[in-house]
């Protein structure tokens, strides 16, 4: 309200200013001095007031100082400029609607105006000052839509900002999340395994330390070595967790299939026999396949561990199909066949998480005559690197 009062001043100052000024001097003179009369003053007045309130009723206003205007043209002679506050209220109403609107009242403004001002004012109708009306009407409407637009793409361009603000942060927290998940899946791989084979040769240990002291001692130094491999797996994969000002952290690289060998003679030193078959050889790897057929062929092995023991034999193949790199692992089961092949944990999960992320697949289930079969379908090219190679 009190910035549009300022303007109705303005307004009034300029058109009282103007209803002094005359046009047409006398004796050659182009400009010159009038007195305007007290109904052109009290119409200025009019038409000056209505704008203070051009924002809360814009077409209302527009027609109030458009019907003045249509007013003083029709009576006023000399005429008085209150023209100019039917123009403001064109501005602001072309400024606050749609086109089609401004286009509509903007026409009519025009149209109206400048007929009454020809057909029925004191002036001829080829006139300058009928000519100006038509033109002053004609620009407040493209104004105040070139107004309107600038307003729809600024507001366009800063909710595009924030909405683009906001996908980044739930782009953020999708990875963080994603982190989480990987790194939990990283932590239930290493512990699992490990401990394990911990509890297998403790057990072997407690069983034959007054009989056979050589091979508790075996055993226990089995012990050692996996709770070593236990605490540097998980140094490697805490130190993830590290920030950027934090100590180094550790940069050993992920295992892979490259060390295959050494994760089933872990399982053998426990008492499990495992047989191996590899047609992979030659095959290079992303490091996401590589590092998900390792951890499905360890949670695979730490399974028959827990759940068929010792006992069982567990067969370990790893075969180049095609595009594809299967990892199958069977086991045959336990011999009285009285536990279940698979607990309540999250390995069989965290296994179908992993291959599903790099697009593979992952079926688990008993076998036919007894025991359960892991099998897993990798793609060598994952969804990322494929869309970064050449066509």
């Amino acid at each position: 309200m009190a910035l549009d009062a300022a303007l109705a001043t303005g307004v009034l100052l300029c058109m009282v200013a103007g209803s002094f000024v005359d046009p047409h001097g006398e004796n050659g003179v182009t400009w010159g001095v009038r007195t305007p009369d007290t109904p052109s003053l009290l119409l200025i007045t009019l038409g000056a007031a209505a704008l203070v309130f051009r924002r809360r009723a814009p077409r209302t206003i527009l027609a109030l100082t458009g019907t003045l205007s249509v007013i003083e043209s029709v009576t006023s002679d000399p005429r008085a400029p209150v023209a100019m506050s039917a123009v403001v209220a064109l501005y602001t109403v072309a400024s606050a609607t749609d086109r089609s609107t401004t286009w509509r009242l903007g026409l009519l403004t025009m149209t109206l105006l400048t007929g009454v001002a020809m057909l029925a004012g004191p002036l001829p109708w080829y006139a300058q000052e009928n000519l100006a009306i038509f033109a002053w009407t004609g620009m407040a409407a493209t104004a105040g839509d070139a107004m309107r637009s600038r307003r729809a793409f600024v507001d366009a361009i800063r909710e595009r900002a924030e909405r683009a603000e906001r996908t980044r942060e739930e782009e953020a927290r999708r990875r963080v999340a994603e982190e989480r998940l990987r790194i939990a899946r990283d932590l239930h791989d290493v512990v699992a395994h490990h401990i394990a084979l911990v509890n297998v040769q403790a057990g072997v240990a407690a069983h034959v330390m007054d009989k056979r002291p050589d091979q508790a001692k075996e055993a226990l130094s089995h012990v050692r070595e996996a709770s070593r491999s236990a605490l540097n797996e998980l140094r490697a994969t805490v130190g993830l967790l590290r920030q950027s000002g934090d100590p180094e952290a550790p940069t050993e690289p992920a295992p892979g299939l490259d060390l295959l060998d050494e994760l089933v003679g872990t399982f053998r030193s426990a008492g499990l026999q495992v047989e191996v078959a590899r047609t992979d050889q030659g095959t290079t790897l992303p490091a996401a396949v590589d590092l998900a057929a390792y951890r499905v062929i360890q949670e695979a092995l730490t399974n028959v561990q827990k759940h068929a023991g010792t006992d069982a034999k567990a067969e370990v193949s790893v075969v180049r199909v095609g595009p594809n790199v299967e990892v199958t692992v069977l086991d045959s089961g336990r011999r009285d066949d009285t536990a279940p092949v698979s607990g309540g944990g999250h390995g069989l999960l965290g296994m179908r998480e992993r291959v599903t992320a790099l697009g593979g697949t992952l079926t688990t289930g008993p076998r036919y005559g007894g025991g359960f079969r892991v099998h897993a379908i990798l793609p060598v090219k994952t969804r990322t690197r494929a869309a970064e190679d050449p066509v």
